[in-house]
């Protein structure tokens, strides 16, 4: 289980420890940060299958952390447990809408940190290969889309909505969703660029009644 890597994010020295300790000693690979900044840092060079995240944290709060981290899709995997003295069940709520998976009260019992830990670490997916939606699927470990078994041939960008569209199919994706999937970062895309990739991609996939990628003025683009 060493293999497993668990990064803990923790501000207090004494609880830090403590969850190091208790964590390592279950074969876990336990690394600790006292701040988001070298967190970040960290977590840049290297994802752990877990993070156990206290949400008041001295500079970067846990709150953006989670969001940084739920906002990139290829994350989704990581297990995200919050450890918060915030007893509030409007507190509870918020971090897991915001993408945690469990949330455990200081002060807390080791044990119950060792059973949520171990129930969740052995909540690990099995990364989707390919979406078949209709006629169309989308192989993501070849970057390909075909349409009854016949390639479409498509630029990054357009792989990239197609992609972002796929994996959320039924749910709207906005003009900034697009824009941060291509850019990567909190560029805005222009929308009339966006407009093009989308006219491309519905030409590319023969979508020349609009029903496949359809348009919710206002509001994006959703594949029903």
């Amino acid at each position: 289980m060493n293999n497993y890597l668990i990064y803990s994010v923790e501000d207090d020295v004494e609880i830090s420890h403590v969850i190091n300790l208790t964590l390592t000693k279950q074969g876990y690979n336990v690394i600790s940060f006292y701040d988001g900044e070298s967190f970040l840092e960290a977590f840049a060079k290297q994802k752990p299958q877990m993070v156990l995240l206290d949400m008041m944290l001295p500079g970067i709060q846990g709150k953006d952390i989670l969001k940084f981290i739920r906002r990139d899709r290829s994350n989704d995997n990581i297990q995200i447990i919050i450890i918060s003295a915030n007893r509030l069940v409007v507190d509870k709520v918020d971090g897991l809408d915001l993408g945690a998976d469990d949330y455990i009260e200081k002060p807390f019992d080791l044990l119950e940190l060792m059973s949520r830990v171990s129930a969740r670490s052995r909540r690990v997916n099995k990364p989707i290969s390919s979406i078949t939606i209709g006629s169309y699927t989308l192989d993501l470990d070849s970057r390909s889309l075909k349409k009854n078994g016949q390639i479409i041939e498509l630029t990054s960008s357009e792989f990239k909505i197609a992609k972002l569209l796929f994996e959320n199919r039924g749910k709207v994706i906005t003009r900034k969703e697009i824009s941060y999937t291509l850019c990567g970062d909190d560029s805005m895309v222009k929308t009339k660029t966006i407009d093009m990739h989308i006219k491309s991609l519905r030409k590319k996939l023969g979508d020349t009644d609009y029903s496949f990628i359809v348009s919710l003025y206002g509001s994006g683009y959703i594949i029903n």
